[in-house]
């Protein structure tokens, strides 16, 4: 078996930790202290949550995007909405952009190039103000699978009750996990969102870890 090659290596952005990028083959996969974050196979259930989520933006509406990762939700945000849109993608790691630009934005097409997108690198809470139409979080793997502690704000009681008054009337929250959390449904609800919960699968064949998608309607 082919074995991987480390391509570059980073601090996390807290500095406690190291994000590295490592090639296999024509695979990419992106690692937190030796662990997988994320990997350029299985990304259906991501693409997934863009058809679930900006269903009713409109023509010259405006998504949130939180979490730049491989791109591929981003890829996905891109191909599904009109030249009118604007997309902003907040990403707290300027290596991980830095890799959209390169390697890594190959395999998704480069949608950081698109003329539609603005790439902030910066924590997506510093986002969360004004008015947007959808707001797509994948940022963690999960509300119980924090990829920093500070994350921990976006899934709680203020959080939630801040991206529900950001929201258009008709607006969408998405929110990605590799894990259910009936709490956290319990929370969106408090939060005066109606969200419904859908399990999907990691790869876009139908196969893969199953990963859970919130889209919670304000």
């Amino acid at each position: 078996m082919t074995r991987w090659e480390l391509l570059d290596r980073a601090p996390t952005p807290d500095g406690q930790g190291e994000l590295t990028l490592l090639r296999r083959n024509a695979e990419l996969s992106i690692h937190i202290d030796g662990a997988v974050l994320m990997n350029s196979r299985m990304h259906g259930s991501e693409e997934a949550m863009v058809g679930l989520a900006c269903g009713d933006v409109g023509a010259r509406g405006r998504v949130l995007v939180g979490g730049l990762g491989m791109g591929f939700t981003l890829a996905a945000t891109c191909g599904l909405l009109g030249p009118g849109v604007e997309i902003t993608v907040a990403e707290l790691s300027k290596a991980v952009v830095e890799w959209n630009h390169g390697v890594v934005g190959e395999l998704a097409g480069h949608p950081v190039d698109d003329p539609r997108v603005r790439v902030v690198v910066g924590d997506v809470r510093e986002q969360i103000t004004g008015r947007w139409d959808a707001v797509l979080l994948d940022v963690d793997n999960g509300p119980g699978g924090l990829t920093q502690e500070s994350n921990g704000w976006l899934y709680g009681r203020e959080g939630l009750s801040k991206l529900h008054k950001v929201l258009s009337p008709r607006g969408t929250l998405a929110v990605w996990s590799a894990h259910p959390d009936l709490a956290f449904t319990r929370r969106l609800s408090h939060a005066g969102f109606r969200p419904s919960t859908h399990t999907v699968r990691a790869r876009a064949n139908g196969k893969g870890p199953r990963h859970t998608i919130w889209v919670a309607k304000a």
